[in-house]
């Protein structure tokens, strides 16, 4: 797996609030002080009213989700880690990422690819990670020396949704789906490789991956994806992009800063606890 530093060239390793429509509590109803005469009506058939269903019994058609991003089947996928010391297979180290100087420093320590120093939610066991564990590494990194680069704008779908600024990668932590025989893991985008840093009409297009030592990888996957797969450190899957909405619970929902899941039930937690703490303040 190629691991490139921070700013590497190529070469190189709310909704708005809603009025409400109820009545003020200090609006009372007046009647004038001589009421008309009442004039009676000819009777009319009664007719039954339509039942009404309860509101509390109606149930909401859940959010329809666009599946956008088409699967790229049958690719090499390769297992690297956070921490990975150089070896013959991967000549640099994985101390840092494309995107973080201080990868190790934020996930916590060396990621370990010993499954019998692994615990059964799929991280290490020596300590939590700071970043979520489940996590990928593709050939394309869309930063260089001075910024993003030129064809990034057309190359990467949502790059307009996303963009921060042009010293921010729009392609750190997106999600993609990894499928493995009959499981299908999710996993966030953190490092570019294997091998290469520049091939966009793979990861984007229609592309295969480009001969390399590893049989031609085009993915990388952390421990945790390979063993919630059940594959083998080296084996062939299915992936695609996916939106967060896409994203079902599950182990990849647990741990990291950098999981939108944790930010998102941290968040809930803070609301509950400042209701709860209203509720029983004294009036």
């Amino acid at each position: 797996m190629l691991s490139v530093t921070y700013g590497k060239q190529e070469g190189s390793r709310h909704k708005k609030p809603r009025a409400t429509n109820f009545p003020r509590r200090d609006v009372h109803l007046r009647l004038p002080r001589e009421l008309p005469p009442v004039t009676k009506e000819p009777e009319k058939a009664v007719v039954a009213a339509p039942a009404i269903t309860p509101v509390s019994a109606v149930k909401e058609k859940p959010a329809t989700v666009v599946d956008r991003f088409p699967w790229k089947k049958e690719i090499v996928t390769t297992t690297f880690w956070i921490g990975e010391k150089p070896s013959r297979g991967n000549p640099v180290p994985n101390r840092t990422s494309a995107w973080d100087k201080n990868w190790v420093k934020h996930y916590g320590g060396t990621d370990t690819p010993d499954r019998k120093e692994r615990t059964k939610d799929f991280r290490p066991a020596s300590f939590v990670p700071g970043q979520n564990p489940f996590y990928i590494a593709l050939p394309y990194n869309d930063l260089q020396m001075n910024g993003l680069k030129p064809e990034a704008e057309k190359l990467i779908p949502w790059f307009k949704s996303e963009y921060r600024g042009p010293g921010h990668s729009v392609c750190k932590g997106r999600w993609i789906a990894i499928r493995y025989k009959d499981r299908v893991a999710y996993a966030q985008w953190e490092d570019c490789g294997p091998y290469r840093t520049d091939h966009g009409a793979y990861v984007f297009g229609n592309e295969r991956p480009k001969k390399n030592m590893n049989k031609g990888a085009g993915l990388d996957v952390s421990p945790a994806v390979r063993d919630y797969l059940g594959m083998d450190d080296s084996d062939v899957t299915d992936w695609k992009f996916v939106d967060f909405e896409e994203v079902p619970h599950g182990p990849w929902a647990k741990f990291g800063e950098n999981n939108m899941f944790v930010l998102m039930r941290r968040l809930n937690q803070h609301c509950l606890a400042a209701i709860a703490a209203s509720v029983q303040a004294p009036h």
